[in-house]
Formats: C-alpha cells, sequence, structure tokens
C-alpha cells in the first residue's frame, strides 16, 4: 500500500509541473508566418524587416508563407484551422478582418475566432492619380466623376477592405459613382496603377510615399497632414469628413494558450519599440505603433461597433 501511495504522489509531481517545464520550451521548433496577400505589399515587407529580428529572439527559425486572395479572407480562414500550438501565425489587418465577416456573413472566418497577439504598423489611405493626369486636385477629380458616372476607374487592394470601403465612403460623401477595380493585395494594384490600367489608386502612404516623383496624391484620410507628405491635403481639409488608415498586426489561431500569446507578443513588442526600427518605418511612409494583446482585444471590438452601421448601410 505504501508503495502504491509513493508512486501515485510521484505521479501527481511529474503532472504538477509537466505543463510549466513544456510552456517553457516554446517555441522548439521552426514558426510559419503566413502573409495573406502577395509578395511586396506592406504585410510583405514588415514581415521580412521583422523575419531575422524574431528567429533572434524567439531562437527558432521564422518562415513566412503566402495564402492571397479574397483581401486577406483567403488567408484568415486557413488561419483559424489552425492548431493553436503557436507554430502558425498570420499578420492581420484592420479593417479587412472586421468588414469581411460583418459584410459577407460567411468570409470563412469570424472575427472573434482571431486571437490577436500585437498591432505594429499604421498607414494612412490617400486618393492618387499619376502625374500625367489631368486631375490636378479633388476638385477636378470629383467635378469629372459627377458629370461622368462610372467613368473613372480606381484600384485598390481587395474588397471590404479599408481601400474598399474608404472608396464606398467617399463616393457617397462626394455624391459621385467611380469604378473600383480590386487587387489580391497592394502590389498588384500598385503595379497595375503605375501601368496605367486604372485611373486613379487607393493606396498605402508608404506605396504613394514611395512613388512620389511619379504620382500626385489628392488626398490623405488623416486628421492630419501625413508628416512624410506634409503638402498633400487631407480629405478633411477639402469637406470630407472621410478618415481611412489600416492597421497591421499578427494573429494565432483561436485556442491558443495566453501563455504562448505572451512570448509572441514580447518578441513582437522589443522589435516594434526598437527606436531604430520605428525610425525606418518612418522613412519608409509607415507609422509605427505598439498595441499589446489585450489592447488589441479591445481596440478589435471598439472598431466593431464602429464599422457594424457602416457595413450594415452599404450592403443595402
Amino acid at each position: 500500500m505504501k508503495r502504491m501511495l509513493s508512486i501515485f504522489l510521484a505521479l501527481v509531481c511529474v503532472m504538477m509541473f509537466a505543463v510549466p517545464t513544456l510552456a517553457g520550451k516554446y517555441p522548439a521548433k521552426k514558426i510559419v508566418y503566413q502573409i495573406p496577400f502577395n509578395p511586396g505589399g506592406q504585410s510583405d515587407l514588415e514581415a521580412r524587416r521583422q523575419q531575422p529580428l524574431l528567429e533572434k529572439l524567439l531562437g527558432v527559425k521564422v518562415v513566412i508563407e503566402y495564402k492571397p486572395g479574397g483581401g486577406g479572407s483567403v488567408g484568415w480562414a486557413n488561419l483559424v484551422r489552425k492548431k493553436p500550438d503557436g507554430y502558425f501565425i498570420s499578420g492581420i489587418n484592420i479593417p479587412h478582418i472586421i468588414l469581411q465577416p460583418l459584410a459577407r456573413g460567411n468570409a470563412g472566418y469570424k472575427t472573434e475566432q482571431i486571437v490577436p497577439i500585437a498591432f505594429f504598423q499604421a498607414t494612412p489611405i490617400g486618393l492618387a492619380v499619376l502625374k500625367k493626369s489631368p486631375f490636378k486636385t479633388l476638385k477636378d477629380f470629383v467635378d469629372y466623376a459627377k458629370k461622368n458616372p462610372g467613368a473613372i476607374t480606381v484600384g485598390g487592394s481587395g474588397t471590404w477592405s479599408g481601400h474598399h470601403i474608404a472608396n464606398l465612403q467617399f463616393q457617397k460623401m462626394a455624391g459621385i459613382k467611380l469604378t473600383y477595380i480590386p487587387s489580391k493585395g497592394a502590389a498588384p494594384s500598385v503595379a497595375s496603377f503605375l501601368g496605367g490600367h486604372v485611373q486613379a489608386l487607393w493606396g498605402n502612404s508608404n506605396d504613394l510615399y514611395q512613388h512620389r516623383e511619379r504620382i500626385r496624391v489628392l488626398g490623405f484620410g488623416t486628421e492630419k497632414p501625413f508628416a512624410p507628405m506634409p503638402e498633400v491635403p487631407t480629405f478633411k481639409s477639402q469637406g470630407y469628413a472621410l478618415l481611412a488608415s489600416i492597421d497591421r498586426g499578427a494573429g494565432a489561431p483561436p485556442g491558443t494558450p495566453p501563455e504562448i500569446i505572451q512570448v509572441l507578443e514580447k518578441a513582437f513588442l522589443t522589435i516594434a519599440n526598437d527606436p531604430a526600427i520605428k525610425a525606418k518605418m518612418l522613412q519608409d511612409g509607415f507609422i509605427p505603433i505598439a498595441m499589446d494583446s489585450a489592447r488589441s482585444k479591445a481596440y478589435i471590438a471598439e472598431k466593431i461597433k464602429q464599422w457594424a452601421p457602416v457595413v450594415k448601410e452599404f450592403k443595402k
């Protein structure tokens, strides 16, 4: 009896200490970092910047994989089906992960299924034309669109994305009709625009900044002028209360243990708070942010309340 009791107590001790021991070993193998867009876009650029730093901080290889389609929805549907063990994470975008389930009903995933790890970057959205365009100002653009409904083609990344909703909102505010042409990501939409396949572009700030010598930005969806391009007026200053931006972060599958999220959160925030990384982001036309998992969850909940009535209005 004493021997059986000793064996039982020994097993209890093993079980008590097993979980902390296993948790302490994470990560123990490579981590797949999914980008739900084509290579070359903002999500990819930031993931590539983070990759070697994540590997150094986490002590394992980080492999970037691409799963484009549906303005990111194909990748996020893939994310929520993955095993919640911390070895598969994905780039996530606001407002995309909120707008798509609200608008489509069945987007392949639900916003609340995605566990946010951290948000680390924002890019204001602007409306641009090529330098050779006859539209010198936003007024020129709107005046032409009013006289020629649907004649202006405008590119953007995905449907029910930040670009798509900015287009819908601006059409209503200006009383115009544009023809929106979605692409599978920012990179192909910019390529199409620069190639002259569309007349205008809803673009992210870093793309617009990068190509500033070839394009004319008619307005930015910011409260104040975008610091790297202070000469560009805001939509608000031109009579349109349009605020448009895309926030980028990383997320994990539903059910991922909090202790694993904490490990990943610490790594992402260490990078996001690095002064050199922040300076480089600004130099590239991004706005650096550093939002932990708890704040990210609260931010998403706040944005769901904000966007739900907007989506309902435009779905009619």
